[in-house]
C-alpha cells in the first residue's frame, strides 16, 4: 500500500470518529471501529513511523480521543479501545526507533515524532482529563481480586502506562523559556495529576499489599514525577530561609562583587584615563618571535596580557570520540504552590509506602522479574528519598529497608557491571555512563545517611551507624571502590558532574574512615590477594648418587626393622594405589604405584611404602611383581631395595606433552588464577598511600580546572586531597606538573583570589616547596613536562641513581671467552644443529645463561638481531594445510577410525607434526566427524591386553639394560611415549592380534542375541510399529551410506504419534543405546541419530536382528543354542569361527574356576586378585570372560535403568561406547575388583 492510499485511509477512518462542536463532542456510529482501524494502522507503520507523524500532524489526539475519553466514559468498549490507543501514541521515541539515529533523515523523523508527543504532554495538563482517569483507576481498584476480570487489570496496567508514557516527555527548552518560580507545562502536569487525587491513588498503590504487581509502574511514574527537583529544594519549600542559609548567599553575592571590582581595578592599571590616539608599538622582550628578533607588539598595553602565537589561528578541531562529555543535568525551580504538593507527597510516601515499595522492587530486581534497565529507577528512589529525609527531620526508621549491607553489596555490583559495559558496549557508553553515576549517587547517599546516623543522640543508632562502618571498612570491595573509579575515570566517558560526586565521596568515605581508625587501637580488614601462577611442568628430576641412596636405605630399612615390619591401622587404610573411577589404563596405575612407593622411600617414610607395597600386591597379585602372597617380611625389604635402586620411567603424557609444543596460545590458558584470602591490620596512612599516583590527581587537577564553578565544599574536597599526598604523605612533587602549575598560576592571578583562601594557601605552599627543591635538584624544571609516580619522585627527592645501579651486575666478558665464544660459533653455524646457542652453551668455558650469550653475540656482531637466534618450538612454523597433508590426515583417520584411540594414533604417525588441538579442528572442518567427542580416547574395560607404556618385561626384570633403555627414551622426547606402545606390540606375536577377532564375533553373537530378547520385550508392550520403523531407518541408512561412500549422523524423526511416544519409552530407548544411536547431546539437539561409526554391514546385521521373533529360545540354552538364534551370525561365519568360539569359551570357563581358587585360598578376601590379569597367556579369555560375565551375572545393589544401560552397551559402536563411559550417569568401569564384589555367577545363584 502506497503512501498516499494510506494517507486517504487515515483521513476516511479519522473524519468517522466524529466531530467536536464547542465543548460537546458528537460520535459516530463506526467511532469504536475506526479506533480499532487506527490501532492496526499503528502496528503496521513503517521505520519512519508515517502514520503516528501523521495522527500527530493532524491532532487526533487532541481534538478525538480526548474529548472521548471525558465526555464518553460510560462506553466502556470506546473508552479502553481509545486508553489504547493513546498508550501507543504516546510512547516515547526512543522506544519507537530504539535509539536515537545517526543517520540526518531518521534523525529528523525522531525530532519529529518528539514535537508531536511535547503537543500531547500540553494537552494532557488538563485537570478534567486527569479526573477522568482517576476516577476510573478507582472504581477498579475498589473491585476484589475474585470480583477483577482480565480485562480489568489490563486497563489498570494501561492507564498506569498512559501517564507514565505523559510524564516521560521531555520538555522543549526552546518553547518554554520560562525562569525559576514560574509554572511550567510539567508543573501543570504535576498540579492537574494532584487536583484528580492521582497521588493519592499511587500511593495506596505504592503500599497495598494486595497490588505488589504494579511497584514497577509506581516507581517508575514517582521518578518521572520529580525528575526536575532536588531534595533540598522541596525541604526549604514553604519555610523561611535560615540565618545560615542567608549568610551563605551574601557570601556568594559578595564574592562577585569581589570578583568585579577587582577586574575594573586590573583594567585601570593597564591603561591610562586619557586615551591615546597612537597605539604604538613595542618589543617584547625574552619572547622571540619567527625569527630570532623579539616579538614587536602593535597593539595596545592593556592587551598585552591576552597576546599569544595562536591569535589568528583557526581553532584546532578535537574528533568526536575524544571531546569530553557534556553534563545533561538541568535543574530549575518549580512554582511554589508545585514545590509544596511534592513536600507533602515525599513526607507521606517516606511514612507509609517507601519500606514496601523499595522492598518489592530490589526482591523483582533479584529475582530478574523486572525489565531491562529497571534498577536505575531504584537507584534513583534510593538517592532521593534519603537525601529528603536527611533534611526533613531524619528519621532512620522510614528509611531502614535499604539501609543495609545488602544494598551496598547491590550497588557496588551495578557500579562494575556498569563500568564493564562502558568498555565494552563503545556505542552506548553515555547511556551507561549515566547508570554509573546513579549508582555513584546512591553509594554516596548511603554514606551521608550512615555520617548522619553517627551523629544522632540515640545511643541504638550510633550502634547501628557503627556495625555497618564496621562491615563497610571491613570488606575490600567497598574500601576500594572509590580508588578504583578514579584510576579508571575517563573524561571522555564520564560528565564534569560525576567526578564531582566522585571526589565528593571520596572526600567523605576517608573523613567517615579516618575518624573510624582513630577511636580504635587497631582495626582488622579483609585482604584478597590474586594469585596467578603457570601450571607446573614436569621436568626431569635429578638424580640422586648411590651414596644417597645407600645412606636413604639404612635409614629406611633400620625404621621398618625397628618396629617389627607392623603398621598402624591409619597407614593400612589410607593406602589405596588404585583408583577405580580414574581414566588410566590399570597397567599404568601398576607402573604409578611403583613409582609412588620409591618416592616415599626417597622421603625416608618407610612405613607409608611398606603400606603401598601391601596394598599394590592385594590388588595385582599376579606375577609377583610386589612379592608372593605369603612372602617373608625380610623378602618384602628386599624388594623395596630393589625398587628404590631401579631408575623408573617417569613420563609424561602425549597430551600434555604435545600441548606444550603448540605455543603461546596454550600457555595462557595453563595460567591459574586464585584468590587468597586473609586478614591484616588496617593503617590508615598506608591506605591513603594507595592514591599517591597520577592516575588519581590528573582527575583532582581536571575538577580544580573548573575552581570558579565549584562549590565551596567542592573545592574543599580538592584541597583536602591534594594536602594529605602533599603535606601527610610528603608527596609535593607529584605535583610537580607543568599543567599544575599553570592552573595554580590562574588561581593566584585570579582577582577574587581572595574567595579561595584554601586553595591559595596551598598553591603558595607547593610552589614554595618546589623552589627549594629546584635549588638542589638542576633537573626540576625537566621533570615538570612529566607526570611522576612514586618512583620517580623518590628519585628526584633522594637522588637520582647511577646507570646501572640497583640492578643485578653482569659477569663482562674477557677477550679469550669473546674469542672462544667466536670460534664456537662459525664453527657450529653451519653444522645444521637446531638450535645453536644450546649447543655453545655447555661448551663455554664460563657458565652463561642464554640471555647473556644473545646479546653479547648480537654487540659482537655475530648476529644482525635477537630474532636471529630465536629458539624455535615445535609445530609453530606449520600453520597453512597442503593438500597433501589434507589427505595424509583422512588417510590415517579412516585408517584407524575403529581404534580406541583415533587421535593418539594419527598423531603419531602423521608427517607434519601439529598439535592435538589443531589436528582436531581440521579433521572438524573436513567433516570427518561430527562432534569432537568422538575423537576422545576409549576406555578399556578390561586391562590385559596391550599395555599403555611398557610391558611388564620392561618393568619388571630389573635388568641394566631395559634401565637404560627406558631412560634415554624419556631424555629423547616425553611427548612420544606412547611409541614404544608399538614396538611393544610388535614382540607380542600374533596371539595378541588373535584375540581381540575371536572376541569380537563372540560380542557381536551375544549382541545380536541381546537384540533379539528386547525386541521380543518390545514386541510384548505393543510396540511392533516402532521397532519395523526403526528396522527400516537401519536399512535406508545402510543403503544410503553404500551409495554415497560418507557417513554422517542421521537423525531419527519420528512423524507419527506412535512412534513418538515409543522414543519417550524407557525400554525402547534402551534398545536404540544398544543397537548404537545416539542420544540427543547438550541443548542444542532434539532427535536420537544413529552413529556415523557404524559401517554398512553393522547396520544391516542390526536391522536383520531386529526381525519379528516368534519363539525364544530357552535362559539356559541362549550360550549352547547360537546356531537357532542368530541366524544371520551363521551367514557370515564359518565353522571354523564357531571352534574358535567355542574354544574361547572352554578359556574363560577356566580362567574363571582358576579365579575362585585364588579366591579361597587368599587371606584377605577384600584384596583378593581379579581374574583379569593373571597371565599373559590368559588374556584373551580374560577379555571373553569379562564380556560374558555380563550377562551370565546378575546385580545385587544397582537395579537402575543405568547399569542396564552399560551392560547393554553397543561393542560396535565406537561412539556409543565411549559415551556410555563418559556419561555422569553411569559408573566407571573399574576393572576385575568392582566386578568381583558386585556380581554373582549363576553357580550361585543355583545353590541360593
Amino acid at each position: 500500500m502506497d503512501l498516499y492510499m494510506m494517507n486517504c485511509e487515515l483521513l476516511a477512518t479519522c473524519s468517522a470518529l466524529g466531530f467536536l462542536e464547542g465543548d460537546v463532542y458528537h460520535k459516530e456510529p463506526d467511532c469504536l471501529e475506526s479506533v480499532k482501524d487506527l490501532i492496526r494502522y499503528l502496528r503496521h507503520e513503517d521505520d519512519t513511523r508515517d502514520i503516528r507523524q501523521q495522527l500527530g500532524a493532524g491532532q487526533i489526539l487532541q481534538n478525538d480521543l480526548l474529548p472521548i475519553i471525558t465526555q464518553h466514559t460510560q462506553d466502556k468498549p470506546l473508552f479502553d479501545a481509545c486508553i489504547r490507543l493513546m498508550v501507543n501514541l504516546t510512547q516515547p521515541a526512543l522506544l519507537c526507533f530504539g535509539k536515537v539515529p545517526d543517520d540526518p533523515a531518521f534523525r529528523h523523523h525522531f525530532l519529529q515524532v518528539t514535537s508531536y508527543l511535547q503537543a500531547y504532554k500540553e494537552a494532557f495538563a488538563d485537570e478534567r482529563i486527569f479526573t477522568v482517569l482517576s476516577e476510573t483507576l478507582y472504581n477498579l481498584l475498589q473491585l476484589d481480586w475474585e470480583q477483577r476480570a482480565e480485562e480489568d487489570n489490563l486497563l489498570i496496567e494501561r492507564i498506569l502506562l498512559l501517564v507514565r508514557n505523559v510524564l516521560h516527555v521531555p520538555a522543549d527548552p526552546y518553547e518554554e523559556k520560562n525562569v525559576d518560580d514560574d509554572a511550567s507545562i510539567h508543573d501543570k502536569l504535576l498540579w492537574a495529576v494532584h487536583m484528580s487525587g492521582l497521588d493519592d491513588l499511587l500511593k495506596f498503590l505504592a503500599c497495598a499489599q494486595s497490588e505488589q504487581q504494579w511497584s514497577f509502574h509506581i516507581l517508575e511514574i514517582i521518578s518521572l514525577m520529580f525528575r526536575d527537583q532536588t531534595p533540598e529544594l522541596l525541604v526549604s519549600a514553604g519555610q523561611t530561609r535560615s540565618a545560615q542559609e542567608k549568610q551563605k548567599d551574601m557570601q556568594e553575592l559578595e564574592l562577585l562583587r569581589q570578583k568585579e571590582l577587582a577586574e575594573k581595578r586590573s583594567r585601570t592599571l593597564l591603561r591610562g584615563t586619557r586615551h591615546s590616539r597612537f597605539r604604538g608599538s613595542y618589543v617584547i622582550q625574552g619572547l622571540k618571535s619567527v625569527g630570532e628578533k623579539d616579538v614587536i607588539f602593535h597593539q595596545g598595553l592593556h592587551n598585552y596580557k591576552n597576546y599569544s602565537h595562536d591569535a589568528g589561528k583557526p581553532v584546532r578541531r578535537v574528533p568526536k570520540r575524544k571531546q569530553m562529555a557534556q553534563d545533561s543535568e538541568s535543574r530549575r525551580r518549580s512554582a511554589l504552590n508545585v514545590r509544596l504538593f511534592l513536600r507533602e507527597f515525599c513526607i507521606d510516601f517516606l511514612e507509609n509506602c517507601y519500606n514496601r515499595l523499595m522492598y518489592l522492587v530490589k526482591e523483582g530486581l533479584i529475582r530478574e522479574r523486572a525489565q531491562q534497565h529497571d534498577e536505575t529507577y531504584y537507584l534513583w528512589a534510593l538517592t532521593f528519598f534519603m537525601a529528603f529525609n536527611r533534611g526533613q527531620n531524619f528519621r532512620p526508621d522510614v528509611v531502614s529497608e535499604t539501609m543495609s549491607i545488602r544494598t551496598f553489596h547491590f550497588i557496588e555490583k551495578n557500579i562494575t557491571n556498569y563500568y564493564e559495559m562502558i568498555l565494552t558496549d563503545r556505542n552506548d557508553a553515555t547511556s551507561w555512563s549515566r547508570r554509573m553515576h546513579l549508582a555513584l549517587k546512591a553509594y554516596q547517599e548511603l554514606l551521608l545517611t550512615v555520617n548522619e546516623m553517627d551523629r544522632s543522640k540515640d545511643e541504638n543508632i550510633r550502634h547501628s551507624s557503627n556495625v555497618i562502618k564496621s562491615n563497610i571498612f571491613y570488606l575490600m570491595e567497598f574500601r576500594e571502590i572509590f580508588l578504583t573509579l578514579l584510576r579508571k575515570f575517563d573524561e571522555r566517558m564520564q560528565p564534569r558532574s560525576f567526578l564531582r560526586d566522585l571526589v565528593e565521596s571520596t572526600h567523605l568515605f576517608l573523613r567517615m574512615l579516618e575518624r573510624f581508625c582513630k577511636g580504635r587501637n587497631s582495626l582488622v580488614v579483609q585482604k584478597k590477594r590474586v594469585k596467578r601462577r603457570k601450571r607446573s611442568k614436569k621436568s626431569l628430576q635429578t638424580e640422586a648418587t648411590a651414596e644417597d641412596l645407600e645412606q636413604t636405605w639404612q635409614i629406611v630399612s633400620e625404621e621398618l626393622r625397628s618396629s617389627a615390619f607392623q603398621l598402624s591401622e591409619s597407614l593400612t587404610e589410607g593406602a589405596v594405589p588404585f583408583d577405580a573411577a580414574s581414566e588410566t589404563p590399570v597397567n599404568e596405575q601398576r607402573t604409578e604405584a611403583l613409582v609412588r612407593i620409591q618416592d616415599c622411600i626417597m622421603s625416608r617414610s618407610g612405613p607409608e611404602a611398606l603400606s603401598l607395597l601391601r596394598a599394590a600386591r592385594a590388588v595385582w597379585p599376579e606375577g609377583d611383581t610386589f612379592g608372593s602372597v605369603e612372602v617373608e617380611p625380610e623378602e618384602e625389604l628386599e624388594l623395596l631395595k630393589q625398587i628404590l635402586f631401579t631408575k623408573l620411567p617417569r613420563s609424561v603424557p602425549l597430551d600434555s606433552a604435545l600441548e606444550e609444543e603448540d605455543g603461546v596460545e596454550l600457555e595462557e590458558e595453563e595460567e591459574l588464577e586464585s584468590i587468597a584470602v586473609s586478614e591484616t591490620e588496617f593503617n590508615f596512612l598506608d591506605f591513603i598511600k594507595r592514591f599517591a599516583s597520577p592516575q588519581v590527581v590528573r582527575p583532582y587537577v581536571i575538577l580544580l580546572r573548573s575552581y570558579s564553578q565549584n562549590s565551596s565544599h567542592t573545592n574543599h574536597c580538592i584541597a583536602r586531597m591534594l594536602h594529605r599526598l602533599a603535606v601527610d604523605l610528603k608527596m609535593e612533587a607529584l605535583l610537580y606538573q607543568l599543567s599544575v602549575f599553570s592552573l595554580f598560576n590562574k588561581i593566584l592571578g585570579d582577582p577574587a583570589a581572595s574567595a579561595y583562601q584554601e586553595l591559595v594557601t596551598f598553591t603558595k605552599y607547593v610552589l614554595n616547596r618546589f623552589f627549594v627543591f629546584a635549588a638542589k635538584n638542576n633537573k626540576a624544571f625537566v621533570e615538570l613536562l612529566f607526570w611522576k609516580n612514586v618512583g620517580a619522585v623518590r628519585e628526584m627527592t633522594e637522588g637520582y641513581n647511577k646507570e646501572g645501579e640497583g640492578t643485578k651486575k653482569k659477569g663482562k666478558w674477557t677477550p679469550e671467552e669473546e674469542e672462544q665464544l667466536q670460534r664456537l660459533y662459525e664453527e657450529y653455524r653451519d653444522s645444521g644443529v637446531p638450535d645453536v646457542v644450546e649447543t655453545l652453551l655447555p661448551l663455554l668455558s664460563s657458565s652463561r645463561t642464554r640471555r647473556e650469550v644473545v646479546s653479547h653475540m648480537v654487540s659482537m656482531g655475530l648476529v644482525d638481531s635477537v630474532k636471529d637466534l630465536k629458539k624455535e618450538r615445535k609445530g609453530t612454523r606449520i600453520v597453512l594445510w597442503t593438500e597433501e597433508q589434507e589427505q595424509e590426515l583422512q588417510m590415517l583417520f579412516e585408517e584407524f577410525r575403529d581404534s580406541d584411540d583415533v587421535l593418539g594414533n594419527i598423531l603419531k604417525r602423521i608427517t607434519a607434526k601439529r598439535s592435538r588441538a589443531r589436528i582436531v579442528d581440521k579433521i572438524l572442518s573436513m567433516g570427518l566427524v561430527s562432534d569432537r567427542r568422538d575423537l576422545y580416547k576409549k576406555r578399556q574395560r578390561s586391562a590385559p591386553g596391550k599395555s599403555a607404556g611398557m610391558t611388564e618385561e620392561e618393568f619388571f626384570d630389573m635388568t641394566g639394560e631395559s634401565q637404560e633403555k627406558d631412560v634415554e627414551e624419556e631424555e629423547e622426547d616425553k611427548s612420544e611415549q606412547d611409541e614404544d606402545e608399538q614396538d611393544n606390540e610388535d614382540q607380542a606375536g600374533n596371539s595378541v592380534k588373535r584375540g581381540p577377532k575371536g572376541m569380537s564375533r563372540v560380542i557381536a553373537s551375544e549382541k545380536i542375541h541381546s537384540l533379539r530378547n528386547m525386541v521380543q520385550t518390545l514386541q510384548q508392550q505393543g510396540l511392533s510399529g516402532p521397532v519395523l520403523w526403526l528396522q527400516n531407518c537401519l536399512n535406508r541408512t545402510a543403503d544410503d551410506r553404500e551409495e554415497d561412500g560418507v557417513s554422517h549422523p542421521v537423525a531419527l524423526v519420528p512423524l507419527t504419534e506412535e512412534n513418538e511416544d515409543a522414543m519417550e519409552n524407557r525400554a525402547f530407548q534402551k534398545l536404540l543405546r544398544t543397537i548404537g544411536i545416539r542420544a540427543p547431546s547438550d541443548g542444542q539437539e532434539s532427535f536420537w541419530r544413529i552413529s556415523p561409526s557404524l559401517s554398512v554391514d553393522q547396520l544391516r546385521k542390526l536391522a536383520a536382528s531386529l526381525d519379528p521373533v516368534e519363539e525364544t529360545a530357552p535362559e539356559g540354552n541362549s550360550e549352547g543354542n547360537n546356531d537357532n538364534s542368530l541366524p544371520v551370525e551363521m551367514e557370515d561365519d564359518d565353522d571354523d569361527d564357531d571352534d574358535d568360539n567355542q574354544e574361547l569359551r572352554a578359556q574363560a570357563l577356566r580362567a574363571l574356576l582358576l579365579s575362585r581358587q585364588r579366591k579361597h585360598t587368599s587371606a584377605k578376601s577384600k584384596d583378593s586378585p581379579s581374574p583379569e590379569g593373571s597371565s599373559d597367556t590368559a588374556e584373551p579369555s580374560d577379555r571373553i570372560e569379562e564380556r560374558i560375565s555380563k550377562k551370565r551375572s546378575r546385580v545385587l545393589d544397582d537395579d537402575d535403568d543405568d547399569d542396564d544401560e552399560q551392560r547393554d552397551a553397543d561393542p560396535l559402536s565406537r561412539s556409543n561406547f565411549e559415551r556410555s563411559l563418559d556419561s555422569d550417569r553411569e559408573s566407571p568401569a573399574a576393572p576385575a575388583k568392582r566386578r568381583y564384589k558386585r556380581v554373582l555367577s549363576d553357580e550361585e545363584d543355583e545353590d541360593n
